[in-house]
Parts: C-alpha cells; sequence; structure tokens
C-alpha cells in the first residue's frame, strides 16, 4: 500500500458510507449493518491508565533503576545478543512488568465487549501487557504485532517452558532455563527483542484489515513499521474510527474517517453511550476488578494535565522503587557479568531507517543520554516523551 494523503478532508465533504463524521453516525452504521467484522489496532495509549510505570522519573523510575545495571546501553536490556550474555537485567525489569498485577482499562474492556458481541474479527496489538486477554479476549483473536509475555521458549531449541513456573521464576527475579536436561539453554518470553523477526502471525495476518467492516484505531502513534501501514489496508468505502490524544498516520483524509481526539477510555465510553451499551461496558469492566492495580484519577481535577501526570507518575514511581531495587548480590552479579561480557564498544552501528517495513526488529538511532531512551516498539508504555498524548 501506498502512502495515504495526509490533508484532513473538507468538512464540507460528504462520507460516502456514513451519514455523518461522527461516532453517533458509526454506532447507526453497527447497528443497521450489522457490522460484524471489526478489525481494532492498539497501542500503548490504551493501557497508560492501568497504572503500568514509564521511565519519566529521574530519581525513582524504572529508566533509573535500568541505570543501576550499568548496561553498556540504553537498548541493552532488549538486545537478543546482550540477553544471551547476560539476561539478568531484562529479568529485573520483568520482574516489575508481568502480566497479572495490572487491570485491564475500560479501553481492553470495550474491545472484549465487541468480541462477546459477535462483532471482533481481529485485534492487532503493540503492546507486550497481556491486558487484551485480562479483559476476556481469546488469545486466537489477538495479533501481538511485537510478541507478548503470553508464552516463552528456549531461545536455542525453542522448547516451550511451563506458564507457572515462568511466573514463580520471574517472582524471584532467577533467569530460567531451558527444561531439557540435554539444552539447559536461556528462556525467553515471546516478545521481539532487537535483532530478531517479527511474529509471524503478524505477517499471515497483515492484510486481514481488508476484509473489515470497520477499523477501530486506539491509542498509538502509527510511527513503527510494518503496524504502522494497517490503517491503509482498510479499504477506501469502509469507515475507520480513531480514537487518540492527536491524529496520526494520515487518519482523517478520507471522508469516512471519524477523529475522537481525546483519552482512550473516555473515547470508547462516548462510543459504548453512542451504541447504547454503555451498562453492559461498564458491567465488563467491573469484571476485571480482581485485585489489579489500578490507577487512580480525580474525579474533577484543578490541576493541569501535564501536571496531573507527573504527580501521578511520581507518586507511582515511589511505591514501586521498592520493589525494583537491587539487593546488593544481584547488582554485584550484574556488574560482575556485564564486566566480563558486552563493553559498550559492541553497541550496534548499524541503524535502519524507522520508517521502513521490516521483518525484523532493529535498534534505533540512540545516544547514551537517558533522555534519548526509549523502547517504544517493545515496550511502548514506557514511552517517555509527551507523557500527556499516550500514543504508541
Amino acid at each position: 500500500m501506498g502512502n495515504e494523503n495526509s490533508t484532513p478532508v473538507d468538512e464540507a465533504t460528504p462520507p460516502t458510507t456514513l451519514y455523518g463524521r461522527n461516532i453517533e453516525a458509526v454506532a447507526q452504521y453497527i447497528k443497521e449493518k450489522d457490522v460484524k467484522k471489526i478489525v481494532v489496532m492498539t497501542g500503548a495509549g490504551i493501557s497508560t491508565s492501568a497504572g503500568i510505570p514509564d521511565f519519566r522519573s529521574p530519581d525513582t523510575g524504572l529508566y533509573a533503576n535500568l541505570a543501576r545495571l550499568n548496561l553498556p546501553y540504553a537498548e541493552a536490556v532488549f538486545d537478543i545478543s546482550y540477553f544471551r550474555k547476560n539476561p539478568l537485567p531484562f529479568y529485573t525489569l520483568a520482574h516489575e512488568l508481568y502480566p497479572g498485577k495490572y487491570r485491564p482499562t475500560v479501553s481492553h474492556s470495550f474491545i472484549s465487549l465487541l468480541n462477546k458481541k459477535g462483532r471482533l474479527l481481529k485485534l492487532f496489538t503493540q503492546n507486550i501487557d497481556c491486558l487484551e486477554q485480562e479483559a476476556g479476549v481469546p488469545g486466537d483473536k489477538i495479533v501481538y504485532a511485537h510478541g507478548s509475555f503470553a508464552t516463552q521458549r528456549c531461545i536455542d531449541c525453542q522448547t516451550e517452558y511451563p506458564d507457572d513456573r515462568m511466573k514463580d521464576t520471574v517472582q524471584k527475579m532467577e533467569v530460567p532455563r531451558c527444561i531439557r536436561k540435554t539444552c539447559n539453554g536461556l528462556v525467553k518470553p515471546d516478545i521481539v527483542f532487537f535483532g530478531e523477526a517479527l511474529p509471524e502471525a503478524f505477517h499471515r495476518n497483515r492484510s486481514l484489515p481488508a476484509k473489515a467492516d470497520l477499523a477501530i484505531i486506539m491509542g498509538t502513534s502509527l510511527t513503527v513499521q510494518p503496524f504502522a501501514s494497517l490503517p491503509s489496508f482498510v479499504r477506501e468505502e469502509t469507515p475507520r474510527v480513531l480514537i487518540n490524544f492527536e491524529r496520526v498516520g494520515g487518519l482523517g483524509s478520507r471522508p469516512d474517517d471519524v477523529l475522537l481526539l481525546q483519552d482512550c477510555d473516555e473515547g470508547v465510553r462516548k462510543f459504548a453511550d453512542a451504541l447504547g451499551w454503555r451498562e453492559e461496558l461498564e458491567q465488563e469492566w467491573a469484571r476485571t476488578n480482581a485485585g489489579k492495580v489500578e490507577k487512580k484519577r480525580p474525579e474533577a481535577p484543578t490541576n493541569s494535565r501535564q501536571e496531573e501526570l507527573d504527580q501521578e507518575v511520581e507518586k507511582l514511581t515511589k511505591d514501586i522503587d521498592t520493589s525494583l531495587k537491587l539487593s546488593g548480590e544481584t547488582s554485584d552479579r550484574i556488574r560482575a557479568e556485564i564486566e566480563k561480557g558486552t563493553s559498550p564498544s559492541s553497541r550496534p552501528t548499524s541503524i535502519p531507517s524507522s520508517t521502513e517495513p521490516s521483518d525484523v526488529l532493529t535498534t534505533p538511532q540512540t545516544t547514551t543520554s537517558a533522555s534519548s531512551f526509549t523502547l517504544n516498539h517493545v515496550y511502548p508504555h514506557l514511552k517517555e516523551d509527551k507523557p500527556e498524548k499516550p500514543s504508541l
């Protein structure tokens, strides 16, 4: 597919499929046409309200804790070559972010509701947090574009590793090894590291949006390829709904594009209201509240959104700092591994453009400064720039 014209359609231009370019028209279209083939595409914006921490706090956030590991370069924690030499930094981070701790958001529950109503064709997600499945979306309806924590296997012989043993090992911040005694290779969750191919399931389903009767894109900046190309596969006459803080990926350039430029949770509630599903949506979300962490938002905030998020991040990172601090023994182990393993000079230097579609995830252009550190394509929740606009 070629690049779409990014110029917004003039408001006077009538849509061809919908009666108007608003969410009420989309809701009417779903009900009147009994739409059953809805494709959803999501990024980190649907998970930020779950309370998953980011890297922003300079003293107590996840980046500060990663810095204590003395990594030769920031992205080494997700570099498959470095992982082979020293997997401890990754498992230190995984200890905090492993699935089962955080509660799905209203946005996740909206996708689950679409599935329960028999209207979800497929969910494509850049996220690896597995909150979609926690919310009730079946695994066979999800395409994890960058893999996920849902499964894990040996990186040498590809033998799958039991879920219960993996959870126990991660909780102890230990490194799992292959269950085959003749192998003893390192075990890694099936998330895509730098230097690894994207999941085969993504390529197998990549053209599926062309079969959709409606596409919903939520919480993504659509800057990382090949995921960013998915909306362009949707047919010209098929409505596309964007729920995001800002317009992205050329969405809004077609007559039947509808933009809800707001918080994802607020957007899906507005969508549910238009469909007459609000009560069902709230019930679906209430079902997910089983001891999971949830970020609390003030009902009537008086501060700016930036001030609110700064306060929330500060509080959250202080709460998790204790659980992420490494013991002296673990720090010594990691430092010893680094000193005898990879040196800063081994940092990748061949870096293709991040906008080019590729079958392999490659290390992005980076510097050694903390301000330039991003892992959006693997851990999109950990985006540190523009936190008020969670997108990718």
